[in-house]
């Protein structure tokens, strides 16, 4: 296949640059915040997040379904340059310091996730004391935007991997929740350690 010039570099004749808000859904305007000591009186299964993760579990959810969370203000750069990611499937609440978005057919939310682990994102980023990636700067980002077919196949390979991905990340995140839980009490001595049911064979 003819390799042909981008601003991206070399990339295959018949494949594009696109700006990453052609290729995603925002859902920004769906945001709402909650403080401490309201979530204080909502504490539930399902998680909150911020811009690099989850803050706490309360009993309400904003959204439901697969979408990736990318750092909007202070945690928005990794120490490599690239952008604080969270791919996220289920039921959740997110707060204002995140963007919240989805891919836009025939470009998966997958797909935006990989693609975005792998760009450099410094030149996008405003303020100095509170670093800040808008949603005008995140929207000019460019993408390389291979043909359909090639993109629903890629889709069709990678699913099964984010799944399994996905369930081992909600496995360890029911732990950490149980963990959480039972540890004061633990601590305070609520909970005899001789009564609980532990497989010393398989700890975990």
């Amino acid at each position: 296949m003819p390799i042909v010039e981008s601003e991206l570099g070399p990339i295959p004749q018949g494949w594009e640059v696109k700006k990453f808000g052609e290729v995603s859904h925002n859902f920004d305007r769906l945001r709402k915040p909650l403080s401490g000591k309201v979530r204080s009186t909502m504490q539930g299964e399902y998680p909150y997040f911020g811009a690099a993760k989850i803050l706490d579990y309360i009993n309400d959810y904003l959204f439901d379904g697969r979408y990736l969370l990318i750092g909007e203000d202070g945690s928005v750069v990794t120490k490599d340059g690239k952008p604080v990611l969270q791919l996220v499937t289920g039921k959740f609440w997110v707060n204002n310091h995140t963007h919240v978005v989805q891919g836009k057919y025939p470009f998966s939310t997958n797909l935006l996730y990989l693609f975005m682990s792998n760009v450099t994102i410094t030149g996008y980023i405003t303020g100095a004391a509170q670093p800040k990636i808008n949603q005008e700067n995140l929207n000019r980002i460019p993408v390389i935007f291979p043909p359909k077919n090639l993109l629903e196949l890629f889709e069709e390979t990678i699913q099964p991997n984010f799944e399994n991905i996905n369930a081992i990340n909600l496995k360890n995140a029911n732990l950490r929740q149980t963990r959480d839980l039972l540890l004061p009490k633990l601590m305070s001595g609520e909970i005899d350690v001789s009564e609980l049911d532990i497989d010393r064979d398989n700890p975990i």
